[in-house]
C-alpha cells in the first residue's frame, strides 16, 4: 500500500501565507482544515509552514508525506452518522526551531507572510524575564515570536504593509493581549528599537480568540483498518467531530483577508465570527456546552451510565439536560435567543455522537471549580431575573454533593460508591479533605457546610433565596430514593 505524499495529492504549490507555531492535531484538523477548504474554493490562495517550538519530538512523519495527510471527521452530520474524509494539502513545510534555527529564522524574510497561528498549551504564553534574543531560539514561545518579528522588522526595513496577523488559539483568555503584552516585555527587556515596538504595535495586529472542537487524534487502535478504507498510508491522520467555531477578536476587520466566514458558510456545524467582542461566545460556550457537562454528568454517573453518548439517550436525563439549557441557562445569556438555541441543539448532538466514547469520570475531574465557573453564573443569574431557584441547577449541586460522598481519601483521590462499585473523586486537595470531613454529616449540616464555603464559591450561598431548602430537599431524596428516583422528580 502506498503512502500518501505529493505524488500521490499532486499537490500545487502556493505562496506561503500562514506560518503554524505548533505542528499538534488540534491545529491540523482545525485551522489547517479552513485554510484547505479556502484554497479549494479560490478564496485564499496559501499555504502554511509548520513550526515545530520545541525540541521533542520529531518531523520524520511529516517529511515522510510531504506534509500530507488526512482529517477524518466523524459524527452527526444533519441528522445522520458520517464519516468525512479530507485530504489536506495546504501545508507545504516543516520546520523545527530547535535544530533547523536559522531556516526558521528565514520564514520571516517570505514577503508573501500575513499570519501567524498559535497552539503552544496554555502555558506557552508566559513572560520569562531569563529568556535571552540571542539564543538560538529563546526559550519560551513570545521569545521566539519576538525574535522572529524583529527579524521581519529588519529584513523589510519596517515597512508597515509587512506586519503579521497573530491568530493564537491558546486556552486562556484574551490571549492574544496577553501575547502582546508578553512580546512588548521581551522588547524592553532586550533593549531592541523603538521603532521596532512601534512596528509591532502599529503594523501588526494581535487577535483573541475562542475555540471549539473536539480532535480525537490518531486511530492508533484501528489504523490498519482505516488505511484499507482509505486506500493508502497515513501516519499523521487525525480524526475530528464535525463540529467546528472559531471567533476571532480584532480591533481592526482582517475578515477580508482570511474569509473563512464566508469559506465555511455552507459547511453543516462549522462557523467563523469575525467580532470586537468575543466575550459573549465565550460565556456562550462555557455556560451551555461546559455548564451543560458539568451539571449531568456526575448525576448521570450514579444513574449507572459511564459514557455521555449513552446518558444522552436516558428518557429521564434527555429531558434533564434540554430544561436545564433551554430554560434556565439561555434566558440568563445576552445574544439573541434563536443563536442561543441553535448552538444548544448543535450541543446536544455533539454529545450524541456514536465515534466519541466522552468518559463521564473524565468530565467529573475538579467538578466544584467547574461547577464555580460554569454553572453559578446562569445559577444566580437566573435567580436575579425571576426570583426564583433554578430548579435543574439546584438539583446539580446536590448531585455533586452525593458523588462527593465519602470518608476516605486513598492515594489522593476520595472514594466514592455507586451501588458496590467504588469510584475515585479527583479534585484538589484540600477539597477532598473538606468532603471526607463533611460529607457523613446530617443532610441538613453538609449542605450547610458547602453552601457556606466561600471558598468554592466565592460567596455564601446559603444566603442567596431560599437555596439551602431547596438543595437539602433534593440532596434528601437523592439519599432516601437514589439518584434516578430523585432526577424524575425535579420540575
Amino acid at each position: 500500500m502506498e503512502q500518501l505524499n505529493k505524488a500521490v495529492t499532486k499537490k500545487v504549490d502556493r505562496p506561503v501565507k500562514v506560518v503554524q507555531f505548533g505542528e499538534g492535531n488540534f491545529l491540523r484538523a482545525f485551522v489547517d482544515y479552513m485554510i484547505d477548504i479556502a484554497n479549494e474554493k479560490g478564496m485564499f490562495d496559501g499555504d502554511i509552514v509548520l513550526i515545530k517550538p520545541i525540541p521533542f519530538g520529531s518531523t520524520d512523519m511529516f517529511h515522510e508525506q510531504d506534509c500530507q495527510y488526512t482529517v477524518s471527521l466523524r459524527g452527526i452530520v444533519e441528522g445522520e452518522a458520517k464519516v468525512l474524509n479530507r485530504v489536506i494539502t495546504s501545508v507545504k513545510d516543516i520546520v523545527d526551531t530547535a535544530t533547523e534555527f536559522d531556516k526558521y529564522m528565514s520564514l520571516a524574510d517570505i514577503d508573501t507572510l500575513r499570519f501567524v497561528v498559535s497552539n503552544t498549551t496554555e502555558a506557552g504564553i508566559v513572560y520569562d524575564p531569563t529568556d535571552e534574543f540571542d539564543l538560538k531560539p529563546a526559550k519560551t514561545f513570545p521569545g521566539k515570536l519576538t525574535q522572529f518579528l524583529y527579524r521581519r522588522y529588519t529584513t523589510f526595513n519596517g515597512a508597515a504593509d509587512k506586519g503579521l496577523v497573530m491568530l493564537p488559539v491558546e486556552l486562556i483568555d484574551d490571549n492574544g493581549i496577553m501575547l502582546k503584552k508578553c512580546v512588548n516585555q521581551l522588547i524592553d527587556l532586550w533593549g531592541l528599537d523603538a521603532g521596532f515596538k512601534t512596528w509591532v504595535n502599529e503594523s501588526c495586529i494581535f487577535t483573541s480568540t475562542l475555540v471549539d472542537r473536539i480532535v480525537t487524534g490518531y486511530p492508533r487502535a484501528t489504523i490498519e483498518q482505516e488505511w484499507e478504507k482509505l486506500g493508502y498510508q497515513d501516519k499523521i491522520l487525525v480524526t475530528a467531530e464535525p463540529f467546528a467555531l472559531w471567533v476571532i477578536e480584532s480591533e481592526k476587520d482582517i475578515s477580508g483577508e482570511l474569509p473563512l466566514d464566508k469559506v465555511m458558510a455552507d459547511m453543516p456545524g462549522m462557523d467563523v465570527i469575525f467580532t470586537d467582542n468575543q466575550k459573549p461566545y465565550k460565556q456562550r460556550k462555557v455556560r451551555i456546552l461546559n455548564g451543560a457537562h458539568t451539571s449531568f454528568v456526575l448525576a448521570a454517573y450514579l444513574c449507572g451510565y459511564d459514557i455521555v453518548r449513552d446518558a444522552m439517550k436516558d428518557k429521564d436525563i434527555r429531558p434533564f439536560i434540554k430544561a436545564t439549557l433551554y430554560d434556565e441557562v439561555i434566558p440568563t445569556l445576552t445574544l439573541p435567543k434563536e443563536e442561543l438555541e441553535a448552538f444548544a441543539a448543535a450541543v446536544e448532538l455533539r454529545f450524541e455522537n456514536p465515534y466519541v466514547d466522552h468518559a463521564l469520570m473524565a468530565i467529573s475531574l475538579n467538578s466544584v471549580s467547574k461547577w464555580k465557573a460554569r454553572c453559578l453564573p446562569s445559577y444566580l443569574g437566573y435567580v436575579e431575573k425571576t426570583g426564583k431557584i433554578p430548579p435543574h441547577l439546584a438539583f446539580s449541586i446536590a448531585a455533586l454533593m452525593a458523588f462527593y460522598t465519602g470518608s476516605e481519601i486513598r492515594d489522593g483521590k476520595l472514594v466514592g460508591h455507586r451501588g458496590e462499585e467504588e469510584y475515585l473523586v479527583q479534585d484538589d486537595a484540600a477539597v477532598l479533605a473538606f468532603f471526607a470531613e463533611n460529607s457523613q454529616k446530617s443532610t441538613e449540616e453538609f449542605v450547610e457546610a458547602v453552601l457556606s464555603n466561600e471558598d468554592f464559591f466565592g460567596q455564601d450561598l446559603t444566603k442567596v433565596a431560599d437555596t439551602k431548602a431547596v438543595v437539602t430537599a433534593y440532596l434528601a431524596d437523592i439519599k432516601a430514593n437514589g439518584m434516578r428516583a430523585a432526577l424524575c422528580k425535579v420540575s
